[in-house]
């Protein structure tokens, strides 16, 4: 096996306490990847676009990973999905929908417009880290993912 780079991780999520949730589970599994947040789609596409406030690479590179909550203000995470799913510069950036819903519409709509997983978030901390562990383990540490694609 080739060493990995960090792929910087962004997720996307309105909610301050479930990032906090996250960022706390990452560190419980010892993941060590870069990892930004965003609050709403439209700053998730900023980030992506590299819109101000985005537009240092360096500080906010592009993600190897992108964790979607669906709903979010301003620009909700279907419409977002949908904007990354069809820029040629983004749509490779694996989308891993992650989200209270488990509604079937919800999780038909995202694999139809080009989600790569479905995971419901668990309504404990510890079911949490199980997530994240499986994120981990299969988006971090198993598949194969494109590299250095271009900044510009």
């Amino acid at each position: 096996m080739t060493e990995r780079q960090l792929m910087h991780i962004l997720v996307a999520d309105d909610d301050p306490d479930d990032c906090l949730l996250a960022r706390e589970a990452f560190n419980e599994c010892g993941i060590t990847n870069p990892v930004h947040f965003v609050h709403n789609g439209q700053e998730l596409m900023d980030y992506l676009r590299q819109c101000p406030p985005y537009t240092d690479s360096k500080q906010y590179p592009l993600p190897g990973l992108i964790l979607l909550d669906l709903n979010m203000p301003l620009k909700d995470g279907r419409e977002a999905l949908m904007e990354i799913k069809s820029d040629e510069r983004l749509r490779t950036i694996p989308v891993v929908v992650l989200t209270t819903s488990s509604a079937s519409d919800d999780i038909v709509d995202s694999y139809r417009i080009g989600g790569n997983s479905f995971v419901t978030k668990p309504p404990s901390f510890k079911g949490l880290i199980d997530v994240v562990k499986v994120l981990n383990r299969y988006w971090l540490q198993t598949v194969e993912l494109p590299q250095n694609r271009s900044q510009s």
